[in-house]
C-alpha cells in the first residue's frame, strides 16, 4: 500500500511514517518544502505524481492562542481549511482514501458527557476549532472514502508538548499551578500512529475518536503523574519534597487568548465496535514516553 503523510516534521506525521515503514508499506512523507498544502497546484502536482492509495493528513496549524491574532487568522484558515480542501479535491479525482486528523475543539466543551464521534452539535470556541471543523466538513463533503479522527492532548517525541513543558518548568520552579477543571485524556502519537495505520488498512470509513485509555483526568492530574513517574525513573528533582504542584481553576489561572473547552472527554467505543484495538492507558504511555526522551 502506498500512503502519503502530510506534516511529516510534526509529532504525529513523523510517527505515522515510522509505523507505515515498519509494516512494509510504501510511505511518502511531505512537509511544506515538498508540498505546500495551501497551494492547490502544488497539491495536485505532488499527489498526481505519487498516486497514493491513501493520504494521512496530519499537517495543520495547531498554535491555538496564536490563531486568535488578527494578522494570523487568514493564514490559519489557509492551512486548516483551504489546505485540507485542496487535498480532498485531489483525493476525489484519484479515488484514494483520506484520513483527516481533527480535534475535540470542534465542540463547545460544555457538560460532563463524553462526546460521541457521530455527534453533530458543533460549536467551536476559538479560531483553531472553527478551522478544524471547516476542514472536517471539506473532507466529508467531498469524499466517500474518508476517516475523520478526533484526538486530544497530544504528545510525541518529535516536537513540543505539555509533558516537555512541565518537565522544563519543573526544573526551574519549586511551585507550579496547573488547571484542574479541564477534563480529557492524553494521546501518545506513537500509540496513535499504530491505530491510524490499522484503520487506513481497512475500508471502515467514518468519524472516530482516538485517545489513550486509562480514564478521564485534568491537566493537574496529568502533571502529578508525569512528575511521579519521572521520580520513579530516578529524576528526584521532580519529587514532592522540592516541587509543589497546586491545582487551580481556569479562571484563577488567567485568561488565554483562545477559550479552552472544559469537557474534552471523547467516547472511543466506536473503535472496538469496528474491530480496532484501543490504545494502551495514558499512564503506561507516559512511562514509555519518559524513557524515550532526554530530560
Amino acid at each position: 500500500m502506498k500512503v502519503l503523510v502530510t506534516g511529516v516534521k510534526g509529532q504525529l506525521g513523523h510517527d505515522c511514517i515510522v509505523e507505515l515503514e515498519k509494516r512494509n508499506h510504501e510511505a511518502i512523507g511531505v512537509d511544506i518544502e515538498e508540498m505546500d498544502i495551501t497551494d492547490a497546484a502544488s497539491v495536485k502536482a505532488v499527489l498526481t505524481e505519487v498516486k497514493p492509495d491513501a493520504v494521512i493528513h496530519c499537517a495543520a496549524w495547531t498554535a491555538v492562542d496564536a490563531a486568535e491574532d488578527e494578522d494570523k487568522k487568514e493564514k490559519v484558515r489557509l492551512v486548516n481549511v483551504a489546505g485540507t480542501e485542496n487535498i480532498a479535491h485531489v483525493c476525489k479525482e484519484l479515488d484514494c482514501s483520506m484520513m483527516y486528523i481533527s480535534t475535540d475543539y470542534v465542540f463547545d466543551g460544555q457538560g460532563t458527557e463524553p462526546w460521541q464521534p457521530d455527534c453533530r452539535d458543533y460549536k467551536p470556541l476559538n479560531v483553531y476549532g472553527e478551522t478544524k471543523l471547516a476542514g472536517e466538513l471539506a473532507v466529508a463533503g467531498n469524499l466517500d472514502k474518508y476517516f475523520i479522527v478526533r484526538i486530544a492532548w497530544v504528545f510525541g517525541v518529535n516536537g513540543k508538548n505539555f509533558i516537555k513543558t512541565m518537565l522544563n518548568v519543573g526544573k526551574t520552579h519549586d511551585k507550579i499551578t496547573v488547571v484542574a477543571d479541564q477534563i480529557g485524556t492524553p494521546t501518545y502519537t506513537f500509540d496513535l500512529a499504530r491505530l491510524l495505520v490499522d484503520m487506513i488498512e481497512t475500508e471502515k470509513y467514518g468519524y472516530y475518536h482516538a485517545t489513550n485509555e486509562g480514564g478521564y483526568i485534568s491537566w493537574y492530574d496529568f502533571t502529578k503523574e508525569i512528575f511521579r513517574q519521572a521520580v520513579e525513573q530516578g529524576h528526584t528533582e521532580y519529587g514532592e519534597d522540592r516541587l509543589n504542584v497546586k491545582p487551580v481553576t481556569t479562571a484563577e489561572y488567567g485568561v488565554s487568548k483562545a477559550a479552552r473547552p472544559f469537557n474534552s472527554r471523547l467516547d472511543k467505543s466506536k473503535l472496538t465496535e469496528n474491530g480496532f484495538t484501543p490504545l494502551p492507558t495514558w499512564q503506561d504511555a507516559v512511562g514509555r514516553y519518559l524513557k524515550e526522551i532526554e530530560y
